[in-house]
C-alpha cells in the first residue's frame, strides 16, 4: 500500500553535510523543507570527513573555485555562530590558519608552483606564505627535523565534522523542517510543475527537489533529465587516543581535534565502492605523520576506517538546474565542509528562486560535454 505525505516546498534528497546545509538555508528563509536521508546503508562521505575548512591548493585549474572556496572560508565564522546560537552546540571552529607540511625540497617547490599559479589567476586576495623549517617550527613547535618547510594560508582552519552534522540536523528540526531517516528513493516523476518522489512505499510531493545524495546522485539524476558523472575515491583515516594538546594549527593530513584525538589521512585511491582499509596505506600515512610530528611515535591508534569521496571528473562541484524538469537541482561536491556557508547561503537562495550566483555558471554539469 502506497502512503501519501503532505506536500512541502522543497524536498532535499540526502542528509549529509551538503544536503543539510541546503535544507538549513532554505528553512531559515521560511521554506517548508523535507529531507529524505537514506541512512547508514549509504556510502556516506561524511564517514571520512577530515573537518578541514581549507582554501590552499584548491582551484589550480579553475580560478572560480579558488575564489568560491575563499568566500566560503570567510563565511564560516558567521555560520558557526548562527548554528551554535540556534542549537547550543559548539562546532569547535578554529581558523588560525593551516599548514601543508613538506618533507623534501621537491615538495616545497611543488607547493610554490601550485600556489603561485592560483594566486596569479585569483589576485592579491589569495595570500599564502612558504615557510622554511625554522619559520614552520615557530608556528608549529611539534614538527620534526625531517620537515623541510610548509605552505601556510591564514584563511584555513578546521571544525568538528560530527558536531557540525549534529548541529545542522538540530537546526533544521528547530526550524520546523522534516528529516526522514532510512529513505531509499526508488523513483522521481515530474508532471504539471511538481515532483512525485517514491521512497520506501511512501510518496512525497513538492514543486522543487534537490539532489544532494553524494554518490547516489549518479542514479538519481536521470530521473530529472540530468547527469551526475561522479565516482568514488577512497580515503583512509586513522584516529589516535586522546592526548594533551600539541597541534594547535591543522595541517592538510594531520590535525588534533578539540577532544584531543589526532586524525591522520591523506590517501586518494580509485578502488570503486570498496570502503575498506589496507595495511600498506595506513602504514604509509602513519609513517609520514610520525616523520612530521615525532611525538606521535608513542601514541596509540584506536580506530581506522575507509570512506568514499564524491568526485567529478575534474574534481570541482556541479550546481545545475534541470531544463526539462524545472525545479530539480543537482548539487554535488567533495568539499562539503568548506563550502557549507555557500550551500546554506547563495545556493539555497538560488534554489528558492533567486539568481544563480554570478560565478557559479562554470559549475554546470554540461561542462563535461565539451
Amino acid at each position: 500500500m502506497i502512503m501519501l505525505d503532505e506536500s512541502v516546498d522543497t524536498i532535499v534528497i540526502g542528509g549529509g553535510v551538503v544536503g543539510l546545509s541546503i535544507a538549513y538555508g532554505l528553512a531559515r528563509e521560511g521554506e517548508r523543507v523535507r529531507v529524505l536521508d537514506e541512512g547508514d546503508s549509504a556510502f556516506r562521505a561524511a564517514r571520512g570527513n577530515f573537518g578541514l575548512v581549507w582554501v590552499q591548493g584548491k582551484g589550480a585549474g579553475m580560478p572560480t573555485y579558488a575564489r568560491w572556496s575563499m568566500a566560503a572560508a570567510y563565511g564560516w565564522p558567521a555560520m558557526a555562530e548562527d548554528l551554535s546560537a540556534l542549537t547550543g552546540i559548539d562546532l569547535q571552529l578554529s581558523q588560525t590558519g593551516g599548514l601543508h607540511i613538506c618533507l623534501s625540497d621537491d615538495e616545497v617547490n611543488a607547493r610554490i608552483d601550485i600556489l603561485s599559479r592560483i594566486a596569479g589567476s585569483v589576485g592579491n586576495d589569495y595570500r599564502f606564505e612558504i615557510l622554511d623549517h625554522r619559520a614552520t617550527k615557530t608556528l608549529c613547535p611539534a614538527i620534526g627535523r625531517e620537515v623541510v618547510g610548509a605552505s601556510y594560508m591564514p584563511t584555513d582552519g578546521h571544525v568538528n565534522p560530527l558536531r557540525l552534522l549534529r548541529s545542522l540536523a538540530a537546526a533544521v528540526t528547530a526550524l520546523k523542517a522534516d528529516i526522514r531517516p532510512d529513505q531509499h528513493v526508488d523513483s522521481i516523476q515530474y508532471s504539471d510543475s511538481a515532483f512525485e518522489i517514491t521512497a520506501n512505499g511512501r510518496k512525497h510531493f513538492a514543486p522543487k527537489v534537490v539532489l544532494a545524495a553524494g554518490l547516489g546522485n549518479k542514479r538519481l539524476a536521470p530521473f530529472v533529465q540530468l547527469e551526475a558523472p561522479v565516482e568514488p575515491v577512497r580515503g583512509q583515516v586513522l584516529i589516535s587516543e586522546r592526548v594533551a594538546p600539541f597541534l594547535e594549527i591543522p595541517t592538510a593530513s594531520v590535525r588534533q581535534t578539540g577532544d584531543g584525538g589526532v586524525q591522520i589521512g591523506d590517501s586518494k585511491e580509485e578502488v570503486g565502492l570498496d570502503d575498506g582499509t589496507t595495511v600498506e596505506e595506513l602504514s604509509r600515512m602513519a609513517d609520514r605523520a610520525v616523520r612530521s610530528f615525532p611525538a606521535l611515535a608513542d601514541v596509540n591508534l584506536v580506530r581506522t576506517w575507509g570512506a568514499l569521496r564524491v568526485m567529478t571528473k575534474d574534481g570541482y562541484p556541479i550546481y545545475e538546474e534541470s531544463r526539462d524538469c524545472p525545479g530539480a537541482f543537482l548539487v554535488t561536491c567533495h568539499s562539503g565542509i568548506t563550502l557549507a556557508p555557500l550551500h546554506a547561503g547563495p545556493i539555497a537562495q538560488w534554489i528558492r528562486g533567486g539568481q544563480r550566483p554570478a560565478d557559479a555558471h562554470v559549475f554546470r554539469g554540461t561542462r563535461f560535454h565539451v
